[in-house]
């Protein structure tokens, strides 16, 4: 992104004070591709210098005021003309005068609050950066440095398995378990499939994972399903009283904490979508929401709090009732 345009007499640069020992992490950007970013947690300190270089030294720049903004906002794709911020902080570096040489000048952003995740989606784009800017009458000259912020979270010891038993009547009966509802980005979903009554030729069986994001209110809301992750659990027909483990690793697959409400504007949910299919390609299914968390490395004690904070945030529910999980009629399927 360029951020000079022609007749510029300055560059701006924004350097952090611990750019070489800080982690960077990988985060999507909005055509798909992945490029790193420095990483931060909430309640940390945001600190560095914005170099200001004249291109022609000896030749004085006037300026309205230097300030620096550290800037969290939420981007509704189809709504790119409103930035919805919920961060919004800034520091005058320097009054309104002139620049007779290359100046640096230092800034420090204590504690900030970055209560959510960095997010690229389909629709919605969350994302944090720091923009310093030289203000002038005409043109002002500005430079933007993206940052990525990952929350933290910590659940209590009560994390329930999902059992179910669901089916159709006299075709098909199945009972299944998995070990918790609640997982961390890096987890094992451990489970178990009990086939009771088989009277459907099933040739197929396997897991999905989804994400639902959903974006807008009301009548505008937009809601877009992304299979994260197929999991063959069987190929073949099953018989009457086997019992099929399951054993799915989350940490090859491109996942984000579960996100709800976030700021009134989005949420991210996770599905487990059990799919079963005969040989006349018929398809039987059944979701089950699960809750994903990120958990750190190394906790800091620094952390304790954010984390505290969190998983009240992110923590809820992922009950679903049993029910029919058929998407078609047996009625006319093989005995």
């Amino acid at each position: 992104m360029s951020f000079f345009s022609f007749g510029q007499s300055a560059e701006i640069d924004v350097v952090l004070n611990d750019a070489e020992t800080r982690k960077k992490a990988e985060h999507k950007t909005e055509d798909g591709k992945k490029d790193k970013y420095f990483l931060f947690y909430d309640g940390e300190t945001v600190s560095g210098k914005v170099n200001v270089t004249l291109k022609n030294p000896g030749k004085r720049l006037e300026h309205q005021g230097i300030k620096i903004e550290f800037v969290g906002q939420i981007e509704l794709y189809y709504d790119r003309g409103n930035h919805h911020e919920f961060v919004s902080l800034v520091k005058d570096l320097a009054r309104p005068g002139e620049i007779t040489q290359s100046q640096t000048f230092d800034f420090e952003f204590t504690h900030v609050e970055k209560p959510y995740e960095s997010y690229t989606g389909q629709n919605v784009k969350l994302r944090y950066f720091l923009r310093a800017t030289v203000i002038r009458r005409l043109n002002d000259i500005s430079k933007e440095m993206d940052i990525v912020v990952h929350t933290l979270s910590t659940y209590p010891e009560l994390n329930s398995s999902i059992k179910m038993e669901v089916g159709i009547e006299d075709c098909l009966h199945i009972e299944f378990e998995y070990n918790k509802s609640k997982y961390h980005l890096k987890d094992v979903i451990v489970g178990k499939i009990y086939f009771l009554l088989v009277r459907i030729k099933i040739k197929h069986m396997e897991i999905d994972i989804i994400k639902r994001e959903t974006t807008g209110t009301g009548p505008s809301v937009y809601h877009e399903n992304d299979t994260i992750a197929k999991y063959e659990i069987m190929d073949g027909a099953p018989v009457r009283g086997e019992s099929i483990p399951i054993r799915l690793f989350l940490a090859g697959y491109d996942l984000t904490p579960t996100m709800r409400d976030i700021n009134k504007k989005f949420s991210v949910r996770y599905y487990l979508n059990l799919v079963l299919i005969d040989e006349e390609e018929r398809r039987y299914f059944k979701q089950q929401e699960i809750t994903l968390w990120r958990k750190g490395d190394v906790v800091r004690k620094s952390m304790s709090h954010q984390a505290a904070i969190a998983s009240q945030r992110y923590e809820g529910s992922a009950s679903l009732p049993s029910s029919l999980l058929s998407e078609d009629s047996c009625a006319s399927a093989s005995e």
